[in-house]
């Protein structure tokens, strides 16, 4: 499995896949399965890899991630530390649900810019807790 967050890239893991492309010079990661002790690392690595390399926007989509777990949001947060070292910021897309609810519930809407739509996202739009 690579890592490197590619543009355009498809990165495979048993229970979550990573599609890595840009969007107005916005590197954004769609994340589609399991986020949890299993594929964590594989996230943290990807963010970590992208901010080294110059990536000050990071977008991580959750919509269709379909398990959190706290070792999940961990690799988010670590993603989030890491871009800000090197003055960027990781932004969240997270629809209603489970996954909104969690964010909501560890406070992490505090410490994240959470928007509903990739593309609110993008343009830095209305986020979920201005809803």
């Amino acid at each position: 499995m690579n890592v490197n967050g590619v543009s355009g890239q498809q990165q495979h893991h048993e229970d979550l896949s990573i599609h890595v492309h840009v969007i107005d010079e916005v590197q954004v990661f769609e994340l589609n399965g399991s986020l949890d002790i299993a594929t964590s690392p594989t996230v943290r690595a990807a963010l970590t890899s992208a901010s080294e390399r110059g990536g000050h926007q990071l977008i991580v989509d959750l919509t269709q991630v379909d398990f959190l777990d706290s070792t999940g949001l961990g690799a988010l947060i670590g993603g989030q530390r890491r871009a800000r070292e090197f003055n960027g910021e990781v932004r969240l897309v997270a629809k209603e649900g489970q996954i909104l609810r969690l964010l909501r519930i560890t406070g992490l809407l505090r410490v994240f810019a959470v928007y509903p739509t990739l593309d609110e996202a993008v343009h830095d739009g209305q986020r979920v807790g201005d809803l």
